[in-house]
Formats: structure tokens, sequence, C-alpha cells
């Protein structure tokens, strides 16, 4: 998501700092950057020489000093509270005042990483989609404290991205993820239970409800570690039996079959075969 995320401002003209700590990391990521702006390139979406220009856009880096000077910081660590609070509290420190600090988290409450960023006026969720450069949505999310010129600036930037900014209020799962993920588990659950294969599934989804993506297939292209924690992000939240995660991708997470990111999920990659075949 962070490389998705860095691509679209890139191609747009900010100048972008891209930090991760593992350098690693940040070599894979300037590739996906690289990789992503050559099929725009091949869509006749830019030329050679605009791409160059965009990649010459992103800085990367292995800390967050650089952030000092930015106008908005846009986080996209690993769904997490302890891991996000942490990054808040740095930039916090290191961006300078009225800078907006801005969460791609998919579920988690803004209200509490507001407490963290020490700036709860200027936090604001950014729920980018995935993939960043082709989904046209960004799900704005209103903390309670957040003011109306953050509100104003994010929803001009977005605009300035070419997607379409849909504000929200600050609750687990927002809205995105408070519909989408409980059809996903569901869906587990019935591969779970034996009433479907994992093809079967979606292809009803696909064929009945004319969805471009089964959902195991969209979990596995997620990151079922990711579906785990926002369905745990959603339970913890409302306390509400039907949000429990099934016990399959429970164990399908503890056993590391996350889904693309690991060559297997719910099928396998990169010749996509259902796991029970």
């Amino acid at each position: 998501m962070g490389r998705g995320i860095a691509q679209v401002f890139a191609q747009r003209g900010w100048q972008v700092v891209l930090s991760d700590p593992v350098q690693s990391q940040l070599s894979s990521a300037m590739d996906a950057i690289s990789r992503g702006l050559d099929r725009e390139v091949g869509k006749a979406r830019l030329t050679h020489g605009r791409k160059m220009e965009a990649l010459g856009r992103v800085e990367p880096a292995s800390d967050l000093s650089p952030m000092a000077s930015v106008e908005l910081a846009v986080e996209a660590v690993s769904e997490s509270l302890p891991v996000k609070r942490e990054v808040f509290g740095q930039l916090h420190r290191i961006c300078r005042p009225g800078a907006i600090l801005a969460s791609n988290t998919s579920s988690i409450s803004i209200a509490r990483l507001a407490v963290a960023s020490g700036r709860p006026g200027e936090t604001v969720g950014m729920h980018f989609m995935n993939p960043v450069p082709v989904m046209e949505l960004v799900e704005v999310v209103r903390g309670p404290e957040t003011s109306g010129a953050t509100l104003s600036a994010v929803h001009r930037i977005v605009k300035g991205l070419g997607k379409t900014p849909v504000e929200v209020s600050d609750s687990p799962g927002f809205v995105s993820n408070r519909v989408l993920m409980p059809m996903i588990n569901e869906a587990v659950f019935c591969l779970h239970e034996g009433v479907g294969t994992a093809e079967n599934v979606d292809a009803i989804m696909k064929l009945g409800m004319n969805h471009p993506m089964g959902p195991l297939a969209l979990a596995d292209l997620i990151g079922l570690d990711v579906c785990l924690d926002i369905m745990e992000t959603l339970f913890d939240g409302f306390r509400d039996a039907k949000y429990r995660p099934c016990p399959l991708l429970k164990s399908m997470v503890a056993a590391g079959n996350l889904g693309r990111k690991t060559g297997r999920g719910f099928y396998r990659y990169g010749r996509r075969v259902p796991v029970d075949s």
C-alpha cells in the first residue's frame, strides 16, 4: 500500500519521501514503483520521460528525519495499534507544526491514533483502496477532533490525485471494512464448514453478485493477516459475535499462509490453484 500511495503522489507531481527502516524493503518498493509506472507507459497514459520524472520525485529514506519539512505524512505500516501509535509519536516530534498526519489504516480508530499524534486537529484517516494506482476511492475518516481545515485540505489533495474522497465518521472498520470483512469472513466460514470449495464460493459471488473478484481471492490479495487484524478490531470494538473471526482464517494466518505475498492462501500462486485441490 505504501509503495502504491507513493507512486500516485509522485505521478501527480508531488515530491515524496518513502521511508522504511529495512533497506531491502525500500529497494523492493522502488522497483515496484518503477514497474507500476512502466504499466502506465504501456497503457499510453504516461510517456517514458514523465515516468522518469515521477520516479525522480521519490526519495527513499531509512528513517523519518526527512519528514521534517513535509506538508502531509501518510502512514501505511502494519495494521497494529501499538506500531501505528509509535510511528505517529515519532512523526509528531519530527514534522513541522501544521503538517497533516494521515493514516492509511483500514480499521483502527483515528481517535486512538490522534492521542499519540499530539495534534488531533491535524490527524485524519486516508484509507486508500488496493491496488492504489487503480482504485478510485479514498475513504476520508474524520476523527472526533479533526479540524475542518484538515478535512478540506485532504479532500483537495485526494481530488488532485485523480481520486474520489468519501468522508465517514470514526468507527471500527469505518464503512468499507465494516461491510467487506464480515462478507469475506462468512465466505471463509462457508469453506471451513464444507458448504463450497474456494473456487465455487468465489464463482457464486462473481457470477451471482457481479463482484469482479471472489471474496476468497480478494482476501488473498489483501493478505489474510490483514483480514484477521481487521476482524479482530471489529470484534474488539463492537463485542458482537457476528464479527468473530473464522477459525480457519486464524489457523491459516498462524501457519503463515497469508495469500499472494507468501505464495499460498486460499489459492496457490503464481499459478492459481485452490488449496483443497
